[in-house]
């Protein structure tokens, strides 16, 4: 009898401590990642948020990611819409990236006025060197037809990098 009143307690317990973790919060981070797509040359940050609750009508997320390269910080700003329960943004095309290295993310949901209604600072990490991905997109078009800048007539390729990275 009493370790069935223990467990029941330390049941409520946690449910309550769960409980606070969200409270007040409107979206929690579901996942983060770098994409890396070999056919195209590209490098994206990519982030997920799950929706604790109903936001305001017109609310839009933003994000800064630090940018690899250096200089500004790359943004990127979603309309979030009511029926999605799942909030996806991404950045704009990278160069530079780490392996190992952390990269800061501030993502922000704001109203329709543009208030901030909860803010997220977190980092992402690859565990891979953006240097596995060639330095020019390996196709074109529609049609994935091979890139000529890449393959070339005589049959040689280039697939060197631009060497434009700091160290």
């Amino acid at each position: 009898m009493k370790g069935t009143a223990l467990a029941a307690a330390l049941a409520i317990l946690a449910l309550a401590s769960c409980q606070r973790e969200t409270e007040g919060k409107l979206v929690e981070l579901s996942g983060r990642l770098f994409v890396f797509n070999y056919r195209v040359a590209t490098a994206n940050y990519l982030v997920t948020l799950k929706k604790l609750r109903p936001l305001p009508d017109g609310s839009v997320v933003t994000a800064e990611f630090e940018n690899p390269k250096g200089g500004d910080a790359l943004k990127a700003r979603e309309r979030i819409f009511p029926i999605e329960e799942k909030i996806v943004i991404q950045s704009p095309h990278l160069q530079c990236v780490r392996k190992d290295r952390s990269y800061a993310v501030t993502i922000r949901i704001l109203s329709a006025s543009g208030d901030v209604l909860q803010e997220i600072e977190t980092s992402i990490t690859s565990d891979v060197d953006q240097s596995v991905l060639p330095a020019k997109p390996l196709v074109v078009g529609p049609g994935y037809t091979p890139n000529p800048d890449v393959f070339h007539a005589d049959g040689s390729e280039d697939m060197s990098s631009d060497g434009s990275c700091p160290r």
